[in-house]
């Protein structure tokens, strides 16, 4: 695969990096370590380079899953990882927090489990609007000084406030929910990121798979799957946002390739410095997402797919209310 930079001067990385977080939470039943580990290391063979985790996803336990899969090929790969939620004495997550000594903290239990001596790319998970982020950027400026962090990211952070920690600590990469099931990056994000030369690393590039074409009208979320409590995938809103998958199967039928192969090929063509984390468990799953790398949409295709998803108005929220107020502007 041919290796994309984040932003100008940022490092090359696969054109699609892999997200971890479901191998730990939000998707299910946690599997097998093992399994997993073995599933880390078959994506490493089959050209992925990029990772991403946090020390929220378990919490701590998909960091030490990452670390440990990775650590005989850390050579070969950018790991990137999050602070920013704080703990309780039993490590539960109990808010927003990027204090100079929290995120200090951090860094340290992050660099620990990761097994490694410094981290690829750090990002701010939220903005905690109790800290300056003057003061977040200026931590992390001192931590790459150590050689601690390589290099800074952030995460759902609003225009102004990229624009702030840029000018403290230069800003690799930001990550943020953008597909065709989203597109409100569009707005003020991208072309702010194009302006300062900041690479984009969307999450959910599936839509949680609702762009696979898995998700149907009866589809029924279990208690340990985050959809249950997405407003989007409430069965009112489920079934009026499906008929966006009718008009990305068209384009699909027609090139021979699966609805989430042109969801991700469509990203891919939206800029050169956009890298999508597609998280999976599966490396059937896995081999497909990597064959949209190589699937070639023509202009008429993306005005085709542009079209589909300006005509339908996703009904429901991204988040719950409480989530949904973590989110910069």
């Amino acid at each position: 695969m041919q290796a994309r930079t984040l932003g100008t001067d940022g490092p090359s990385v696969s054109p699609l990096g892999l997200g971890c977080m479901g191998m730990s939470q939000s998707f299910g039943p946690r599997p097998p370590r093992e399994e997993m580990i073995d599933f880390l290391r078959a994506a490493v063979e089959r050209g992925v380079t990029f990772f991403d985790t946090a020390e929220v996803y378990g919490p701590f336990h998909n960091e030490e899953l990452v670390g440990e899969a990775l650590e005989p090929v850390r050579d070969q790969v950018l790991v990137a990882t999050k602070f920013g939620f704080a703990f309780d004495a039993d490590g539960r997550q109990t808010g927003v927090s990027s204090r100079p000594d929290d995120v200090r903290a951090a860094v340290e239990g992050s660099l620990r489990r990761l097994r490694t001596d410094s981290i690829d790319l750090l990002y701010q998970h939220r903005v905690d609007p109790d800290v300056p982020i003057e003061d977040v950027a200026g931590t992390v400026a001192e931590l790459v000084a150590e050689g601690k962090v390589q290099r800074f990211g952030m995460s759902e952070a609003g225009a102004g406030t990229i624009r702030r920690a840029h000018a403290v600590q230069p800003v690799t990469a930001l990550q943020s929910e953008y597909s065709l099931f989203w597109r409100e990056p569009e707005e003020e994000i991208l072309p702010t990121l194009a302006e300062l030369g900041i690479g984009f690393v969307p999450f959910s590039p599936l839509g949680r798979g609702f762009l696979t074409g898995q998700v149907t009208a009866e589809t029924t979320f279990g208690d340990n799957d985050i959809r249950a409590t997405l407003p989007r995938f409430e069965q009112e809103a489920l079934r009026a946002n499906l008929a966006l998958v009718d008009l990305v199967r068209q384009v699909a039928d027609r090139k021979g390739a699966t609805l989430g192969q042109v969801a991700l090929a469509w990203l891919l063509a939206q800029q050169p410095w956009i890298v999508p984390i597609p998280g999976t468990r599966r490396t059937e799953r896995l081999e497909e997402n990597l064959g949209a790398v190589d699937l070639e949409l023509t202009e008429d295709d993306l005005a085709e797919l542009d079209r589909a998803s300006a005509s339908v108005q996703v009904q429901g929220e991204r988040y719950p209310e409480a989530m949904q107020k973590m989110i910069d502007r």
